[in-house]
Formats: structure tokens, C-alpha cells, sequence
């Protein structure tokens, strides 16, 4: 039999049927909610749209910063001096002057927590020299973190036509920052940090989510009257951590309302299920020419995927294969893959592994095989008709939804 490839669509309720999950309408200009636990994006409004960051774009000059503290370049003790530039920023600051050396440790409290504009300028002449070789390294560092959305004009976002961030690109830094650096993402919950006692009205952290209760613990604010409100922000909730990035909302109450929203929305409307451990068989499928008829299908690590709560409706898992699918096979050889639907959600592509090891088959099997080969041939070439084509191999009666099914 020539190789070929079928598809074998094996129908099945996994878990809970369901409807998806019922969508979170924003009033944001670009939004993203990322659920990092399970890699799932669950809302996206404009997300690859390149736009004002404001000061939200701070979360780039901080990953800088920790970038140089891993790679050693500087500690938390390292002192910079602060030029008449950074000195003379406006907007949100520590309130520094020439006459300070702040540490590195300062410098990010008085980002994170102050959004000092003027600390921004303070580690780019730091770090790179000026602020614009800063801002070319923001760019360039972006690029190579996969953020093709986002340039960088400044380092504190600054109102800049070259300042530009995607949502998508937000989320995608505000992950490597919670990922990458956890030594140093308890800074982004702190509420309040009085430096030096120059700034009592400026001490505060503006994101509004941090004293509700509700997990959250970062990231960064942004206002600008071109951007309008913004907030990038994260919360963790049990063994789920979420992501979320808005922005072009028209006040802080509103921006405050919205994040709430984001949160409570991502996870009540969601939940985590674990159909299958990994090494659970999930179906069998034939095997030809092997020592046994059949090989099981496993997957190699915990299925485990968000799905929406509200339940009506059954779901599907396709499972495909290259036919025929021939001995010997060794265990753990990926001889299949499977997709399952999610309503509302991004399908699922799951390896599947060979349970377990089928030798090929004696002889007797594979003359057998090989003379009913030969006899459909001469019938071929006696009637100049071929024979009647078999039919494609049905999976067996163990299906997915038996094995998947909790």
C-alpha cells in the first residue's frame, strides 16, 4: 500500500461542553489579556497596532536595567549621576538633581513606583551614554525579543511620534519581566516609596488594582493626552497568572473600572482542566505488518487547557496520522498528532506518542500480506479493472472522548 495521509475525525465531549466563554467588551483603543499559565491569548482588540505607550514604554528601560544587573554590568548598589537633562524632565519625577548619585536599587523604585521620568533619562545616560544611544538599544533589544510593533524614541515615553508600542508587544515584555527577573518583580507591587522625602504627592503607586484584593501585582500605568489612560497589568490567582495590557481610555476611573473588569472576566470566565496525564492513553489506531494489530496514542506531558465555563455544547478532537502506519515502532515514537476545538478559543496541537513498542510481524503474517498483494495485482492485470478498493482503517472502539472524559 502506497504511503499516503488520512484523517481520522474521532468526535467526542472531553470535558464539559461549552459555548465560548462570553466576550469582554472594552472600551479601550488596544487591548490584550494573555493568560501566561497556559500560553493562551483570550482577548485581542487591535493588539499589532503600533500606538502611544506613555509611560508604559518604562517597562523597556526597566528590562534594560535588569538585563545589565544579570549580566553583572551593574549591581544594586552601582551609583549614576544625574545630568542637567534628566534634571530639568517634567511630568512625573523623583525630583532628582545634579548633586544626587541614586543607586540602581532607587532608580527602579523611583521608575516603577514614582514613573520617574527623570530616573528613565538617569540609567539610559547610565547605561548607554545618552538617552538616544538608549533608545536605539530599546529598539534593537525589542526587535530581537520577537516585539516587531514597538521603537523606541526615549526612555520614558515621552510624547514622541517615534515612540511606539503595541499591546501585544506590552504583553509580551510584562511577561519576560515576571518570567525572566522574579528577583526583581516584587518591585512592581509596591503601593508607595517616599525618596528622600522630596516628592509626598508623587510617593504613590498609580495602579489601581494593587489594594483590591484580587492578585494583582504589576505592572505600569500610563497617561498621556495623545495615549489617553493606559495600564499594563498582571495578576495571579491559584496556579494562574494573567497579562493584560489597555490603553485610549478617557480617564482614570475609568482605566481603573476596566482592569477590574479585565481580571474578574479572565478568571471567572475560564477555568483550567486536565483531561489527561501524560502516558494516559487517549485512543489506538491500527498498526500494519506489526506484531500486534493496534499501537495506543499517549501524550507526552498533562494535557492541561483553559476552557470556557459556560456549558452547552460539545467539543471535537481530530486525530491524524500517516497510513499506513507501519512496524516496527519504538515506544515513544510521536506517530500522530491531535487537535482539539475550543469554542471562542485557539485550537490545540498535541503530540501523540507510541504507548509502546510493536516489532514487526512474522513471517507467516507478512507472506500473507504480501500474496494478498500479488493476487489483487494479477486481478488487475487479468480484468484491467483494479480491485475494489478497502476500506481506510477505523479506530478502535476505544475512542478519545472514553479515554479523555474525567
Amino acid at each position: 500500500m502506497p504511503s499516503c495521509r488520512v484523517f481520522a475525525t474521532l468526535l467526542a465531549v472531553l470535558l464539559l461542553a461549552a459555548l465560548p466563554a462570553r466576550a469582554f467588551e472594552t472600551g479601550a483603543t488596544g487591548a490584550i489579556v494573555y493568560d501566561v499559565t497556559t500560553d493562551t491569548i483570550l482577548l485581542d482588540k487591535n493588539a499589532d497596532v503600533p500606538l502611544p505607550p506613555a509611560s508604559m514604554s518604562k517597562l523597556m528601560t526597566v528590562n534594560m536595567l535588569f538585563e545589565a544587573l544579570r549580566d553583572g554590568r551593574v549591581t544594586m548598589d552601582t551609583r549614576f549621576g544625574v545630568s542637567a537633562r534628566a534634571q530639568a524632565m517634567g511630568g512625573s519625577t523623583m525630583f532628582l538633581n545634579t548633586s544626587d548619585r541614586p543607586t540602581v536599587e532607587e532608580l527602579i523604585k523611583g521608575i516603577v513606583v514614582n514613573s520617574g521620568n527623570d530616573a528613565c533619562v538617569v540609567v539610559a545616560e547610565g547605561l548607554a551614554g545618552t538617552e538616544e544611544a538608549f533608545a536605539a538599544m530599546m529598539t534593537e533589544r525589542a526587535r530581537a525579543l520577537g516585539m516587531t510593533n514597538s521603537s523606541f524614541a526615549n526612555a520614558s515615553g515621552w510624547p514622541d511620534p517615534r515612540q511606539r508600542m503595541s499591546m501585544r508587544d506590552l504583553a509580551i515584555i510584562a511577561t519576560r519581566l515576571i518570567t525572566e527577573f522574579p528577583e526583581y518583580y516584587p518591585y512592581f507591587a509596591m503601593t508607595e516609596y517616599p525618596f528622600d522625602g522630596r516628592a509626598p504627592d508623587n510617593r504613590f503607586n498609580r495602579n489601581p488594582l494593587l489594594n483590591l484584593g484580587i492578585g494583582a501585582d504589576g505592572l505600569k500605568t500610563g497617561h498621556t493626552s495623545e495615549a489617553g489612560y493606559g495600564l499594563v497589568g498582571s495578576a495571579l490567582q491559584g496556579q494562574r497568572r494573567i497579562v493584560f495590557a489597555i490603553t485610549g481610555l478617557d480617564s482614570e476611573q475609568a482605566r481603573a473600572s476596566e482592569a477590574e473588569g479585565i481580571v474578574n472576566w479572565a478568571f471567572r470566565q475560564f477555568a483550567m482542566k486536565n483531561p489527561a496525564r501524560a502516558g494516559d492513553r487517549v485512543a489506538e489506531v491500527p498498526v500494519f505488518l506489526g506484531a500486534e494489530e493496534t499501537v495506543g496514542l499517549v501524550p507526552q506531558t498533562d494535557l492541561e487547557f483553559l476552557m470556557p465555563v459556560t456549558a452547552n455544547s460539545a467539543l471535537s478532537a481530530e486525530i491524524t496520522w500517516t497510513a499506513p502506519l507501519q512496524a516496527p515502532i519504538s515506544k515513544g515514537d510521536v506517530v500522530a498528532q491531535m487537535k482539539i476545538e475550543r469554542p471562542g478559543l485557539a485550537p490545540i496541537e498535541v503530540p501523540l506518542l507510541a504507548e509502546n513498542s510493536v516489532a514487526k510481524a512474522g513471517f507467516l503474517p507478512r507472506f500473507k500480506a504480501a500474496a494478498g498483494k500479488a493476487l489483487a495485482l494479477a486481478q488487475e492485470m487479468t480484468t484491467g479493472a483494479p480491485p475494489a478498493p478497502s476500506p481506510a482503517p477505523a479506530p478502535a472502539d476505544e475512542t478519545p472522548g472514553n479515554a479523555l472524559t474525567n
